[in-house]
């Protein structure tokens, strides 16, 4: 099995040979970051170091969404393989290991949502109309659903609205902290629910409180959002995830090029609580959008709208 890119640096930097070719990635990786252009003599001396790298496993090394020191992990990944990322938003490969590994985290819904029906409580009245709201009643049930759903919520609501108030960096990690943590059994269901009426549809958008993690006082661009998620190893990774896995295609039966349809379900989930989040755009509809346009994008309006594109009208989500 592939080795996490903790584990892969701390083998690579106790070997002197390895180690010195890590630290040249490593400051080619600070330059791009810091969006300074490399000469030529650099793009090749950068190139070649992560053609040095091989074998080794820290080309191999992936991260899990779930796992403790997620951001030192991403680091690594984009550190070696930074010449992917050169100037444009196609990132092919998703730092993510594969989610069939994560299977651990499964929880019996279905038993906890027969314990919500068989509950003769007059809250309940009206859950058959609302899947949404059945849906957070069996989260109610779950000590660590509740909680981080309180948790992000209370964040989130915080001055929603004014500009000034809302602190949208702690209510997107608190959003993230609850799609990664609670099983995806209650996740999926909170966000996706069915609805047959724009109440239930209300709640849906609602889930992630909008007012505060996904919506500013006037819409930016669409490449401003890109470059603020570029900058930030959690967003870029998560985009990378969601270009591998929500490639949309006319030839396949769910509208997706790697025929996985709850794998780009999962990479969508993973979108929300970054700088790219995305959301419902109204109440009466499944379509889903950036809070971003494309107005006076000058001679960049093509990347712009695949940027936009990407969310709005991709067979695949």
């Amino acid at each position: 099995p592939r080795s996490d890119c903790i584990e892969a640096e701390q083998q690579c930097l106790s070997d002197s040979i390895c180690n010195g070719t890590y630290r040249v990635l490593e400051s080619c990786a600070l330059t791009k970051s810091r969006l300074l252009p490399l000469d030529q003599e650099g793009r090749v001396r950068c190139l070649s170091a992560e053609l040095d790298l091989g074998n080794s496993s820290l080309l191999r090394c992936r991260c899990h969404r779930r796992m403790k020191r997620q951001e030192h992990c991403l680091r690594v990944f984009w550190t070696v393989h930074s010449s992917m990322t050169d100037g444009y938003f196609n990132l092919e490969t998703s730092p993510y290991e594969n989610p069939a590994n994560e299977e651990h985290w499964k929880t019996d819904y279905n038993k906890l949502a027969a314990l919500v029906s068989g509950k003769d409580c007059s809250q309940l009245a009206g859950d058959a109309t609302n899947p949404c709201l059945k849906a957070t009643h069996v989260c109610n049930l779950s000590k660590k659903c509740v909680r981080l759903r309180t948790e992000y919520a209370s964040i989130c609501t915080k001055g929603a609205g004014s500009e000034d108030t809302c602190d949208r960096r702690k209510c997107h990690r608190g959003l993230r902290n609850f799609f990664e943590k609670v099983p995806e059994d209650f996740t999926k269901r909170i966000l996706f629910c069915p609805c047959q009426d724009e109440v239930c549809g209300e709640r849906r958008r609602k889930t992630i409180v909008p007012d505060c993690s996904f919506q500013y006082n006037t819409k930016p661009n669409c490449l401003w959002l890109l470059d603020s998620c570029l900058e930030d190893h959690i967003c870029k990774s998560r985009l990378a995830d969601f270009q591998q896995n929500c490639q949309p295609t006319d030839t396949s039966p769910d509208g997706c090029a790697l025929q996985g349809h709850a794998a780009c379900l999962r990479a969508y989930m993973g979108m929300i609580g970054t700088p790219m989040t995305p959301n419902y755009i109204s109440n009466s509809s499944v379509e889903i959008s950036l809070w971003c346009t494309c107005e006076s994008s000058g001679n960049q309006k093509e990347k712009c709208d695949q940027i936009l594109g990407m969310f709005e009208s991709n067979k695949c989500l």
